[in-house]
């Protein structure tokens, strides 16, 4: 789903809680909707369920960071692999 229609998922999932006729169990590995407001972010993992800040997820710390510089992911990513070993 591109940003702009995440973007728009959570207006409608705003609509719908605000007017409290709707609750959300959502399935996500999208930044975006991790930050709803007032939603609560479920960790699985080692076979326990917990709730976790949206900043401590692997995948919002994953797409900030390369956000924030790509060409740290790129030095790796696209070197050869004698390069990538350094």
């Amino acid at each position: 789903m591109s940003p702009a229609r995440q973007l728009a998922f959570l207006r409608i999932l705003h609509d719908l809680s605000a007017s409290k006729c709707a609750q959300f169990i959502v399935a996500t590995h999208s930044p975006i909707l991790l930050t709803f407001p007032g939603s609560t972010v479920l960790l699985l993992e080692g076979g326990q369920i917990r709730p976790v800040p949206y900043q401590d997820t692997e995948h919002f710390r994953l797409t900030q960071g390369f956000l924030e510089a790509p060409e740290r992911f790129y030095r790796f990513l696209l070197a050869d692999d004698d390069e990538g070993k350094a």
